[in-house]
């Protein structure tokens, strides 16, 4: 069956909530994927920021194997010996005290709300509202998009959560302006990727800090897209040097398997979440425990955060000289290996004409094109990426 045919069939079965490119993905290898007519592909996408040891990693493959040979769920009432050795890695790394595995990202924010407005309630303090961003994204559940700061992801399905006010981003003043005696959390992306890739401004994110600390409220950093490395420190706050009381995760901890995480502190846990107070029949089994077990393995091992410090300049300054090059683009943006060049052409075009040269790259906003490519790229890749985007800038 060629793809044509197979992308027809798909189109008639699934529920069309997907703008999906001309191409039926079949194998990946490294940073490489394949299509079913054996087309290669340059990956700068990477499934949106999660895939960040690339495809066919064997070390992670046979960490899989070897957890499907033994069990793969039983429920969370019940210990096993990967989600311990997932919550040891994960909280080191995230330098947190306590983390409940999800099985999304988006269930990561819809627990971390719900442990805000738990602490709130065990503090007897009438709390509940929250502070978000404008531009935000957090995902696609009603709580979910509560807290996304762009109105045509929320307004068709309002009635939402109440109790959310939008801030600007960077905008001190502005979170000034919208705390009162209700508001128990704020919450932001460290650095936002679907809103356009904006990184948070260090006297912005200090000045949050700060306001949360004086007021007792709780600071929510979705790093869910910009964590694991891919600012050039494993989370990307920790830069900053300003810890969250809350932090969700996902997409790149599991390389690929379905799993998320919100971790918070001790401070925390101990007004929070409670037995009965929130669960999941997936999350935190022992198969995507074991894989992000191997994942944090790898990342320790061979020092995948100094890798993405290497060769981030390279992009960089790669990018750089297409701002310099083209009219069309105007400006670049972001930090480490999430990176976005602001085009004045219909994006939309320009990440098709990728597509038809070798290339996956994705949008951000209306207007920005977005690489986020698995963290194991070298220079090669860099070069052959310049190469195949200059041609679809033409």
């Amino acid at each position: 069956m060629n793809s044509q045919n197979e992308m027809k069939e798909i189109d008639e079965l699934l529920v069309h909530t997907y703008n999906r490119f001309q191409a039926v993905l079949d194998h990946g290898d490294g940073v490489y994927l394949y299509d079913t007519e054996g087309k290669k592909y340059l990956d700068f996408a990477a499934g949106i920021a999660v895939s960040s040891l690339g495809y066919n990693n064997p070390q992670l493959k046979d960490a899989l194997k070897e957890q499907i040979d033994k069990l793969w769920h039983v429920s969370n009432l019940y210990y096993t010996e990967p989600v311990l050795r997932a919550a040891t890695r994960l909280t080191k790394a995230a330098k947190m005290d306590r983390v409940f595995f999800t099985n999304s990202g988006t269930e990561a924010i819809e627990g971390a709300l719900k442990s805000a407005r738990k602490y709130a309630y065990s503090k007897q303090n009438g709390r509940y509202e929250i502070i978000a961003m404008d531009k935000s994204f957090h995902g696609r559940s009603m709580g979910a998009l509560s807290v996304t700061g762009t109105e045509h992801y929320r307004e068709p399905f309002e009635p939402l959560v109440g109790g959310v006010k939008f801030a600007e981003y960077n905008n001190l003043e502005s979170v000034k302006e919208l705390i009162s005696d209700k508001t128990c959390a704020v919450i932001m992306e460290t650095l936002q990727g679907e809103g356009g890739i904006y990184p948070v401004e260090p006297e912005f994110l200090a000045g949050v800090k700060k306001l949360c600390e004086e007021n007792d409220i709780l600071l929510i950093l979705d790093e869910i897209q910009c964590g694991m490395g891919r600012t050039g420190s494993m989370f990307a706050w920790q830069e900053y040097d300003i810890q969250p009381d809350i932090m969700c995760m996902a997409k790149a901890i599991g390389n690929g398997v379905p799993v998320g995480a919100f971790a918070m502190t001790e401070a925390v846990a101990q007004y929070s979440l409670a037995p009965g107070d929130h669960g999941t029949t997936y999350g935190g089994g022992p198969l995507v425990c074991a894989a992000v077990d191997k994942v944090l393995e790898i990342y320790e091992k061979d020092d995948i955060v100094a890798h993405v410090n290497a060769i981030a300049p390279y992009l960089e300054e790669k990018l750089n000289t297409l701002v310099e090059k083209y009219e069309c683009v105007s400006t670049r943006r972001g930090k480490g290996l999430i990176q976005g060049l602001v085009v004045t052409k219909p994006v939309g075009d320009i990440v098709k004409k990728a597509l038809g040269e070798g290339l996956l790259v994705i949008s951000a906003g209306s207007d920005v094109i977005r690489m986020v490519p698995p963290l194991v790229i070298e220079k090669e890749h860099v070069d052959e990426m310049i190469e195949k985007l200059e041609k679809a800038l033409q």
